[in-house]
């Protein structure tokens, strides 16, 4: 008889959702490399984020990227070269090493602010085969409006309060406080909370505190 890798006193959730392109992924990198500078990537992407947090209903994501390339003025050229360097992705460390550790205990999900094309390639970087992938283009709406994070515990037949989720952005907590799923912020460069946010569970600056954390998930419940 084989061993069992669950260690003892284990209680994993049964689903895991996770955000994919700033928990899992460094793609911050790629937009400054898209947009010639760590300044203007940050200055672009910001702009992209204001209008994705402001938009709530899906607007195609790509159009998204240009109008903040205009907005935040990048050349023509950025979204292309953006796009271009897409299937490079660099993944954070402890990414796949968290997914191959939770894998024989819960269901895996992405939750992610992006086209159904590019949202589906970003989360082949894993190497993970995926139980659900929930694009805001397929959800209809951009988080942290409520509804993706409901259509991929939707597609996994689990209740949120059987469910976690692994943030990115200080902005997913106005979503996942909505929908009841419990947080780990995986908080790279020590943000503040965006006002008004509810504050998530744990945070840390690494993927690793959150392995243990959904070691205990099912007695935390209790408290």
């Amino acid at each position: 008889m084989q061993a069992s890798t669950t260690p003892p006193g284990a209680t994993y959730p049964r689903a895991v959702l996770f955000d994919l392109l700033t928990a899992l992924l460094d793609s911050s990198t790629v937009w400054n490399a898209a947009a010639g500078s760590e300044e203007k990537g940050r200055a672009w992407r910001a702009e992209y984020l204001r209008l994705t947090y402001g938009c709530g209903a899906y607007v195609p994501y790509e159009q998204l990227v240009k109008e903040a390339a205009r907005n935040a003025g990048m050349a023509d050229s950025a979204p292309d070269a953006l796009e271009a360097q897409w299937d490079t992705l660099p993944v954070w460390d402890g990414a796949r090493e968290l997914l191959l550790a939770l894998q024989p205990h819960c269901k895996l999900a992405v939750v992610t602010n992006c086209s159904r094309q590019l949202g589906h390639r970003a989360a082949a970087r894993l190497g993970i085969g995926w139980d659900a992938v929930v694009t805001s283009e397929e959800a209809g709406f951009y988080k942290p409006d409520p509804r993706p994070y409901r259509a991929a515990l939707d597609q996994l037949g689990v209740q949120a309060e059987d469910a976690a989720f692994i943030a990115g952005s200080g902005y997913d907590m106005f979503g996942t406080s909505v929908v009841g799923l419990r947080t780990y912020w995986h908080n790279r460069v020590g943000l503040a909370l965006p006002q008004g946010a509810p504050p998530p569970e744990l945070q840390g600056a690494t993927l690793a505190p959150a392995l243990p954390w959904l070691r205990t998930f099912a007695s935390a419940q209790t408290l």
